[in-house]
């Protein structure tokens, strides 16, 4: 219980909603079991009539009273009932509802270092299905737990008025039934868990079977693709029908063992009539108290269950909301940003890699400034942009913004300057127009279209039937590469950034897309501090200065022509791409 004391902060939020199911259980069962004493009454006068001691039209008026008195208090109690469920059920998805909030917005405020180490997959899972189990435990296991708790105190104490040793007789089999139900309803959660995670994996082998059915087809992969369905699908039946056997097998011992308490009833009973201790009608009643008890008596194994994987669930829950960012503003400034960036002896090592991705970086861009890094690829020069977009702190070393800490500044204000085009393109299954405008809320119709023009996108979404109100298949599958990365690009540049960074977004481009992109924000880029980050050497034709990466270290720096004179990495870089461009047209001719 350690773990779903987590939530008491939210039973405590919707305490009057509680107090009100509490109530409404009182009263379903107050008026539920009410019936037993009037149905005692109905025997006992039949049995009169039956035994001369009462004229049969005065039994048929008691019973008629009766009988409405039972038919109103069923009516009644039935209404009590409808209240509490929707009342308890009705607070359990209130509070799954607010958890399910409180952990999306906690998995957005975690840093980039923590998606790194944990799988899509595992997220969603924990804000599902986990969810759903604690809501389990929130709505039906205190449901049902509170109306056992009710119920046994009213019966029983009905019962022990009556005869305690007819009332002891009747529970002997109860606990037999608590045990079995729980044993059991373990092992169909076992399972249930089992299926659950073997549909879960036939469910992904389909998804990944259509999304690459290009790559399927293309290396007739199709009779192989077949028989793995077929396996894992075997595999599938075969555990549901397991599932099935032992659910056969539930009802029937429940039955059983409910048998076995009646039994008693009417046998220690009889004896009791016939001894003169208890009337005919007491053992109806008594049958009465035990369909009123079997059921909530029942449900403790399936409560216990619950709770358990509820526990569990919400643990593995907890284990990621006490999972903190280490990305904190520690004074939370938020002045001007002119967008002058210094790195300053910066290294940082990924948590999941043995090799430092930058080793000592140090270099400044001036505002306005437009600068290149070039490297390899390995080289380091992405960790520069996650970097400059705090992203992720550096092991050591600072980064200062217009001689201001990065670490000081206001987070969300910060980037609220940036404008990242980041290398993996991302695009939501949306209208181009909605993927444009995520880089700013409330966009007009002007910047959209501003923004498509000077990322040289305009004129393939004019060919497009639906142009601007396209929708983009999953991920953007609909377009080229080098359309997704121009809607990228439009993304950034509709904020109107003072820090534009560029990490190799042209790479999916051919030369005269290139050339036009890179005319467009030849303008855009005025006034404003950019870093282009590539490994194509004819995209850095706009920086006033180039930095050569190697290793994560910083190996060259200056222009174009003064890193040509040096003869260095960067001048080989450039050697090897025009003797491949001189390669391809030749080929091509």
């Amino acid at each position: 219980m350690g773990s779903l004391s987590y939530l008491n902060k939210y039973l405590y939020k919707y305490r009057g909603s509680l107090l009100m199911g509490l109530l409404f259980t009182i009263f379903y069962n107050a008026f539920g079991i009410v019936q037993g004493p009037l149905i005692r009454e109905s025997i006992n006068s039949l049995s009169k009539v039956l035994s001369g001691k009462e004229n049969l039209e005065g039994a048929k008026t008691q019973i008629l009273i009766y009988g409405l008195t039972i038919l109103g208090t069923t009516l009644i109690s039935g209404i009590f009932l409808y209240f509490q469920r929707k009342t308890i059920i009705g607070v359990s998805r209130l509070i799954e509802f607010d958890l399910k909030n409180e952990i999306y917005k906690h998995y957005q405020q975690l840093p980039l270092s923590f998606y790194r180490k944990n799988n899509t997959g595992d997220l969603m899972n924990r804000i599902s299905e986990d969810v759903n189990h604690s809501r389990n435990y929130l709505g039906p296991a205190i449901m049902y737990g509170l109306n056992l708790i009710v119920l046994f105190i009213i019966t029983i104490s009905l019962m022990m008025s009556v005869n305690l040793k007819l009332t002891f007789y009747t529970l002997i089999p109860l606990p037999l039934l608590v045990l079995t139900i729980y044993s059991v309803h373990n092992k169909i959660s076992h399972r249930s868990e089992e299926i659950q995670r073997t549909l879960s994996n036939l469910s992904t082998f389909v998804q990944e079977a259509f999304s690459g059915i290009r790559v399927l087809k293309s290396y007739s992969r199709e009779h192989k693709s077949y028989e793995q369905f077929h396996t894992m699908s075997n595999d599938y039946k075969s555990k549901a029908l397991g599932l099935t056997l032992i659910n056969s097998l539930f009802f029937p011992i429940i039955l059983f063992l409910i048998g076995m308490s009646t039994v008693m009833i009417v046998w220690i009973g009889g004896e009791q009539v016939i001894s003169g201790n208890i009337e005919p009608g007491n053992i109806a009643e008594f049958i009465f108290y035990l369909n009123k008890l079997s059921w909530p008596v029942a449900s403790l194994g399936w409560i216990t269950s619950m709770v358990r994987r509820a526990a569990v669930s919400q643990e593995r829950i907890n284990e990621f909301l006490t999972t903190k960012t280490n990305l904190d503003s520690d004074q939370g400034l938020m002045p001007d940003i002119k967008g002058s960036l210094r790195f300053d002896n910066v290294s940082l090592q990924y948590t999941n890699s043995k090799t430092p991705a930058l080793k000592g970086v140090s270099f400044e861009i001036k505002a306005g400034e437009t600068i290149a890094i070039v490297g390899n690829t390995g080289s380091g020069k992405s960790t520069i942009a996650y970097l400059a977009c705090r992203l992720y702190d550096p092991t050591s070393g600072s980064i200062s913004v217009d001689g201001i800490p990065l670490k000081s500044l206001d987070l969300q204000y910060y980037r609220s300057y940036t404008g990242f085009v980041p290398q993996d393109v991302f695009l939501f299954s949306d209208t181009i127009r909605a993927n444009i405008q995520f880089g700013k809320d409330h966009a007009t119709e002007e910047e959209v279209r501003l923004a498509a023009k000077q990322a040289g996108l305009a004129n393939n979404i004019e060919h497009f039937p639906e142009q601007y109100e396209t929708i983009l298949g999953e991920r953007g599958i609909t377009l080229s590469g080098g359309q997704k990365q121009r809607v990228s690009i439009a993304r950034a540049l509709i904020r109107n950034p003072q820090l534009l960074i560029l990490d190799d977004c042209l790479s999916a481009v051919d030369t005269q897309t290139e050339d036009e992109i890179l005319g467009h924000l030849k303008t855009v880029m005025e006034n404003k501090t950019s870093m282009i980050i590539s490994h194509r050497l004819s995209s850095v034709k706009l920086a006033n200065r180039i930095i050569v990466l190697d290793d994560g270290e910083i190996r060259e720096e200056g222009t174009h022509e003064e890193l040509l004179l040096k003869g260095g990495i960067y001048f080989q870089m450039y050697q090897k791409q025009i003797a491949d461009k001189q390669t391809n047209v030749q080929e091509y001719l």
